[in-house]
């Protein structure tokens, strides 16, 4: 039910927030440092990741905030363009999902392409507990067995 309302609440979201959001939950998921691109003439990218505290290996990524609409081929030939030449890898995110003809061409492409649909994001943001937070927490307890040894 979480995950339901927290996929409806991102489709909701300022494009340009929702891309924020991505970078956070990349961030939580133990990615160095990235780069937030400009709004405005990205080129097709939403922020970089350095891989490396030199920047020597980068990961572009894509945030795609859909309601209905499926990423197509197109959307993935254009992600591709993009990174021709200054990376070899990618993640595509999007709220909605993916037609197969991107699945295809991002499984084809000669760079290594991560797509990341609804479900999957909200999977990734629930787990690294961005945007949702600890409700109530149990303690389960047991005999602490070395405790007794030293009798």
């Amino acid at each position: 039910e979480v995950k339901t309302e927290l996929l409806d609440k991102l489709k909701e979201l300022d494009p340009y927030f929702f891309e924020k959001v991505i970078l956070i939950l990349l961030k939580r998921m133990g990615y160095g440092d990235f780069i937030e691109t400009s709004k405005t003439g990205d080129g097709g990218i939403d922020g970089i990741i350095n891989e490396d505290k030199l920047g020597l290996e980068k990961i572009y990524t894509q945030a795609k905030r859909y309601n209905e609409n499926k990423v197509r081929e197109k959307d993935i030939r254009n992600f591709i363009g993009a990174m021709s030449g200054d990376t070899s890898k990618g993640v595509f995110i999007t709220t909605s999902t993916f037609d197969d003809s991107a699945i295809k061409k991002a499984r084809e492409a000669h760079h290594s392409i991560i797509l990341i649909d609804g479900p999957n994001l909200v999977d990734l943001m629930h787990q690294y507990n961005v945007g949702v937070q600890v409700k109530t927490t149990y303690e389960v307890k047991e005999i602490d067995n070395d405790f007794f040894e030293g009798e």
